[in-house]
């Protein structure tokens, strides 16, 4: 589904505090530089809180 690299996508969150909503998430991707793939994943996420990274990666991929 997505295109976008793992590692990108851990280093743009890096720092986020968990529990996090979608909404904290692309915050936190847009402070951490992350580019457009990553950043267009992030909003596509669903809206709801995620518990940690691998629910991220679990809704991302």
């Amino acid at each position: 589904m997505s295109d976008v690299n793992p590692i990108a996508l851990q280093k743009a969150l890096g720092g986020i505090s968990y529990p996090s909503s979608k909404d904290g998430i692309v915050k936190t991707g847009e402070g951490n530089g992350a580019d457009d793939t990553v950043l267009s994943a992030l909003r596509k996420l669903p809206d709801q809180q995620f518990t940690g990274p691998d629910d991220v990666q679990k809704a991302v991929f």
